[in-house]
């Protein structure tokens, strides 16, 4: 029972540090934060590669479609089912959100 669940706790955390990116390499040569890099820096190890989503992370390749901007942003700040609140923060979710919004 003890290694069950230090294997689930080690798991969680994996995927935890994962799905968090650094704030490295999200500019644009203007010095404005590019919603794409942070959505692929962040967002992709656990959404996949292309965002169509993996095992039981949903796609983000169309999520535009479904949720508003603000609605996303929600979600990036407060987490959802298994998504943890601010794995992106500040200027970089609002960015990402921005990008998503426009992922139809």
């Amino acid at each position: 029972m003890k290694k069950r669940l230090l294997a689930t706790l080690l798991l969680s955390v994996s995927m935890l540090a994962a799905c968090g990116g650094d704030d490295t390499g999200n500019q644009n040569a203007d010095g404005s934060i590019d919603g794409e890099k942070v959505v692929k820096s962040s967002c992709a190890t656990c959404h996949g590669g292309n965002l169509e989503g993996k095992g039981n992370t949903p796609a983000l390749n169309d999520v535009g479609a479904r949720l508003s901007e603000a609605e996303i942003l929600d979600v990036i700040e407060n987490g959802r089912n298994g998504m943890p609140p601010g794995l992106i923060k500040g200027e970089e979710a609002e960015a990402a959100a921005k990008w998503l919004a426009e992922q139809k």
